[in-house]
Parts: structure tokens; sequence; C-alpha cells
């Protein structure tokens, strides 16, 4: 039996709007497949804005003056006990002078945990030359001095800011924020050294209690 044309073009476009739907229906099909398989964009994190600095870094403008390697440095100070590690540091010989007068090498080097505000040689000069050779000499005053710079705990830079009591049983006070920091009237001017028992501040003023 013959077809008309007019069957057969009936046909054709039957079979043309199939097609048509069932690659549609495979376009869909295939668009929410990749919606569903498309992992959830990660959340951009926020910048932290916090002003304290990095709590496994040094900080500060005399920094730079501590060797790059070898004793003194930075990784060498952080496998020494403090007063060991603070021999080596070209910032603080007259105070390791002044540990060493008191008998404080020790005490020191066995505490388990401390934070030391250090004075640098230049602080040590600011005092009368007549004044700090008395001081030397007295080993009753100059422990009591020392022990002012030393406070029972380790403080790193999340912690610093605030009332601290020191070995002397009196208190010296931290404020600042970023990497410009105070201890009554010193700044710290290289601050967060670690050492195997301490965190080491060097401030650019000697504390009297």
């Amino acid at each position: 039996m013959k077809l008309s044309h007019r069957s057969v073009g009936l046909a054709a476009l039957a079979l043309t709007v199939s097609l048509g739907l069932s690659a549609c229906a495979e376009d869909e099909d295939s668009s929410a497949n990749d919606t569903a398989e498309t992992p959830a964009a990660t959340p951009t994190p926020m910048e932290d804005d916090s002003t304290a600095p990095a709590a496994d870094a040094a900080f500060g403008p005399a920094c730079d003056q501590l060797p790059a390697e070898g004793d003194g440095s930075a990784a060498t100070m952080a496998d020494q006990p403090v007063a060991t590690a603070a021999a080596g540091n070209p910032l603080l010989t007259t105070l390791v002078s002044a540990i060493q007068e008191a008998g404080l090498v020790d005490t020191l080097n066995s505490a388990e945990a401390l934070t030391v505000f250090a004075p640098t040689d230049d602080a040590f000069a600011k005092i009368p030359e007549k004044d700090l050779n008395a001081l030397l000499a007295d080993k009753e005053a100059l422990t009591e001095v020392l022990t002012h710079h030393v406070v029972g705990a380790e403080a790193g830079p999340d912690a610093i800011a605030g009332d601290h009591e020191t070995l002397n049983g009196t208190t010296v006070t931290v404020e600042g924020s970023g990497e410009d920091w105070t201890v009554d009237e010193a700044a710290i001017v290289c601050g967060n050294i670690d050492t195997a028992n301490a965190k080491v501040y060097v401030i650019d003023t000697v504390l009297m209690p």
C-alpha cells in the first residue's frame, strides 16, 4: 500500500519532534547532573585583622641585629635555656654579666617557664656609670632589679598585654598593639624570642622596682 505524501510528511514531523524532545530531556538531565556534581564554592576566609604579631615570629626593629645563625640566632636560642641563650645574644652582654654577678644563671636555666624582659646594652648604658657599677657590686640590689624583669610564666604575643607579677613580687604593665609595645617606661625592641624555657622580650630601658 502506498503512503500519501501527507502521511509521510506527518510521520517525519512526528519523528523530528520526538527526537527533539529526547535531546532536550538529555540536556536537562546532563545539566542537572553537572549541577549536582559541581562542589560548592569554598568560602573565602576573612582576613585576620588582629593587631597582635604572629605567635611564632620575633618582631621589632632590633631583631635584625640578631645573628642569622650560630650563637645568638633565633634558631640556636630556641634550643637553649634562657640564661645560656642570652649569653650568645650580642644585644645582651651587660645583662648576662649582671645575671652572672647575681648568681641567677642556674635559677633562670632550670625554671620550667618564664617571660624575660631583657634590657639591651644600650639600656644599661643609660644608667650613670657610677650608679651602674654600684648596682653590679651589690648582689642583693642587683637580684631585686633583675628579678623585676622576670615573670614566672611564659607569655606569647597573644597574652603579653596587661599586668604581670614578677619573681620579685612586683608588677610590670605591658601595653600596645601590633609591633609597638611598652613595658612600663621601656619599649620592646625585639619581642617574642623563643628559648627552651622562656619567651624573651628585649627592651630599651632597665626597669627599676
